[in-house]
């Protein structure tokens, strides 16, 4: 999967006291879709297959009820802002400000009571990642940045998150959500890079990411991502310290595609080396 390229976050120049603005607005996003959503966590989610012929792709009330909740208070504050969603679509996609919304990133962990799920909100400026917050309300943990820096937000304060020196892949430990997205090189690539790290973990979907930032893990690999997959976490990471390119080692693209995550950027060049072989 191939989509175009855009400017990093780094690129995008806001006014400090407007990213303050819109950090503390993130926040409340993210409390008003824990709102939605945890009522629904292990009870009954009102869970639908939304694949039919495609394979098994569910959604439940909690991702529905999750986006219109953080939809309303977009269209309240920012009523200029545009939204790209999973669950609702696209509103103003070319707006100068655009949150990317992932409800409920992890559903199949979410129908299986695993609190490896999370809400994924990014924010756009001029089309880059400006923004953005990976959110495990269950557990009580907020990871949000920008190209200033990342933290994490739980019940008993703030730290800020860094993510760790990892020179190669043999001392890493990588992530995937689950080796079955791999198809054809794709899959010998992932087989090649496993192989030589130290260890591998799956089934954390966006929750690895977070661990990226936070310097417990070193690499994610995945395929196959939407926008709302990614767009949240790629200032997370940059704050952090870390990069998330495509497969090829470049921007990741505004529709997403193939992405690697890591915090060391030599443990990346290392898996890019394999992972750049795929073609397209």
């Amino acid at each position: 999967m191939t989509s175009p390229s855009r400017r990093s976050p780094a690129s995008e120049k806001i006014a400090p006291e407007k990213i303050v603005e819109l950090d503390a607005f993130l926040v409340e996003l993210n409390r008003a879709a824990g709102a939605a959503i945890l009522p629904l966590f292990r009870a009954d989610h009102g869970l639908v297959d939304k694949g039919g012929a495609k394979g098994f792709d569910p959604v439940t009330e909690a991702d529905k009820g999750a986006e219109r909740a953080i939809r309303a208070l977009i269209s309240e504050r920012y009523p200029d802002h545009g939204v790209i969603g999973e669950e609702y679509g696209e509103d103003r996609p070319d707006a100068e400000f655009v949150w990317v919304l992932d409800p409920v990133d992890g559903t199949r962990a979410f129908i299986a009571g695993l609190p490896v799920w999370t809400i994924l909100i990014g924010l756009r400026h001029n089309g880059a990642p400006v923004l953005g917050s990976i959110c495990q309300p269950y557990i009580g943990e907020l990871f949000i940045g920008h190209a200033g820096g990342s933290r994490l937000q739980t019940r008993g304060g703030n730290r800020p998150l860094k993510v760790r020196p990892c020179p190669g892949l043999s001392g890493a430990l990588i992530a995937t959500t689950d080796p079955i997205i791999f198809q054809g090189a794709e899959r010998e690539a992932w087989r090649s890079v496993r192989a030589a790290a130290r260890l591998a973990r799956l089934g954390c979907d966006a929750y690895a990411y977070a661990m990226v930032a936070a310097g417990t893990m070193d690499l994610v690999i995945e395929t196959g991502l939407k926008a709302w997959d990614i767009d949240a976490a790629i200032p997370v990471i940059a704050g952090a310290g870390g990069v998330t390119t495509d497969w090829n080692g470049q921007p990741v693209g505004a529709h997403g595609g193939r992405i690697a995550i890591a915090g060391d950027r030599a443990c990346l060049d290392e898996a890019l080396a394999v992972l750049g072989a795929v073609g397209p």
